[in-house]
């Protein structure tokens, strides 16, 4: 039985730090399972990338590295319910963009071959705790397909969390945006309009679903992809934020008779709760940190939002729809927690509740036995920024608490020896 001490994997120095693999065992630590309650001075043994035994009275196998975490907290990995990591990256070029595709029907664009393993975003993302994300497409009425990822891994198919969906634009009755407002009429013609493009569209997908395994069916890649939404197979991602568009999509599904539908966005959800509830759809909400969507809302309606759906039965997870900050997932699921949600429902919204609106909720979410080792190890509430992660693990790899962010502060915080700091970089002489 080895003893590893967490201060020393973390301060290895000029070397690259690779991930560990193997049996581990961390001890007496307080371990929120989410689903099974806390386990106070619990025990958490992973084997093989699984988790393999958890509790306060567990054998700890004698060929465990140990890792003994005493006064520290244990949670799983926090779930992103939508992003655009590993698709977008520098934006001033064009080719290292691909949340989006030309053309308003693209639902067969994989949004997982896209995903850029290497990403200087995603170990940013990960050292706060993160350890998957839903990563969509963008833009235009059916933009792509979406992928469920973890963040470690040297190929998309090695990141790949097991879960792919259709993402729609459902048409918006908005008014456009602050600076180009449209009459009623111009709204209501667009609406139409965009809406006699998804029904054709989706006739389409049905009448392909009955017919593909005939003879001399043309290829038809982008209403292929529709076609699993229509058996059942694969779910339907639908954006829609307005709370009359919320109703309308609800209507447009029931009316369309799709099973696996998810919502996502909802910012006005809190206006049609109930009726969320009563449709029995889940959401994905977010961002929470947002401002309201109109000026006569109070200030904190994108805060109080999902607790809100929440509390009137809605299933809620949350989202950044962020690139960069999707690392602030654990403070958007704060934000939540203080306007209404409780931390007890905004724990399970970026863990359990994520994992199962995704469908991976059988190997991700929550510590269980037979679940995937996706957990990080923290000093405490991971929704307060004062709490640092000391340890994370995905797919069962200890992966090192390194990123950019980290080197170029270890960097500047310990500059070279004698490099003078007030010594201007460009010397100007003068005349």
């Amino acid at each position: 039985m080895t003893i590893v001490s967490t201060m020393a994997i973390a301060q290895e120095d000029d070397q690259v730090l690779k991930a560990e693999y193997g049996k581990f065992a961390l001890t007496n630590a307080k371990i929120y399972t989410v689903t099974k309650g806390v386990i106070e001075n619990g025990t958490l043994v992973i084997n093989n990338g699984i988790i393999e035994a958890v509790g306060a009275n567990v054998q700890i196998p004698n060929d465990a590295k140990v890792i003994d975490v005493a006064g520290k907290e244990i949670y799983p990995g926090m779930i992103d319910g939508g992003t655009t990591l590993g698709l977008n990256e520098i934006g001033s070029i064009a080719e290292a963009q691909d949340y989006r595709e030309y053309g308003a029907i693209t639902p067969q664009m994989e949004a997982l071959t896209a995903v850029n393993p290497n990403a200087v975003t995603i170990p940013v993302t990960r050292v706060s705790g993160v350890t998957t994300v839903w990563t969509m497409p963008q833009g235009g009425v059916l933009p792509g397909t979406a992928a469920a990822i973890n963040l470690f891994g040297y190929t998309p198919d090695q990141m790949y969390a097991g879960q792919r969906g259709i993402v729609m634009n459902f048409p918006s009755t908005a008014g456009g945006r602050r600076w180009r407002r449209l009459s009623e009429d111009e709204i209501k013609k667009r609406q139409e309009r965009a809406m006699k493009e998804i029904n054709e569209t989706w006739d389409k997908a049905e009448l392909y679903a009955k017919i593909e395994n005939a003879e001399d069916v043309r290829n038809y890649p982008e209403i292929e992809a529709l076609v699993p939404v229509v058996k059942g197979e694969t779910p339907i991602f639908i954006e829609v934020n307005a709370a009359q568009d919320i109703l309308n999509a609800i209507e447009w599904i029931k009316g369309r008779g799709y099973k696996q539908v998810v919502l996502t966005g909802v910012a006005e959800g809190w206006r049609v709760a109930d009726e969320i509830a009563e449709s029995g759809y889940p959401v994905i909400a977010g961002p929470v940190q947002a401002i309201p969507t109109r000026s006569s809302d109070s200030f904190d309606a994108a805060y109080a939002n999902p607790g809100i759906m929440s509390k009137a039965g809605v299933k809620v997870a949350l989202r950044t729809m962020d690139n960069e900050n999707a690392r602030n997932l654990p403070y958007h699921a704060g934000f939540a927690a203080a306007y209404g949600m409780g931390k007890e429902e905004a724990l399970k919204a970026i863990t359990i509740n994520a994992a199962e609106i995704l469908g991976v909720g059988d190997q991700i979410g929550s510590i269980e036995v037979g679940k995937k080792a996706n957990f990080f190890v923290s000093t405490g509430d991971p929704f307060e920024t004062a709490t640092k992660i000391t340890d994370l693990f995905i797919d069962g790899y200890k992966v090192p608490m390194t990123s950019r962010h980290i080197r170029l502060y270890d960097e500047f915080l310990n500059r070279a020896t004698g490099v003078d700091k007030t010594k201007p970089a460009i010397e100007i002489k003068k005349k």
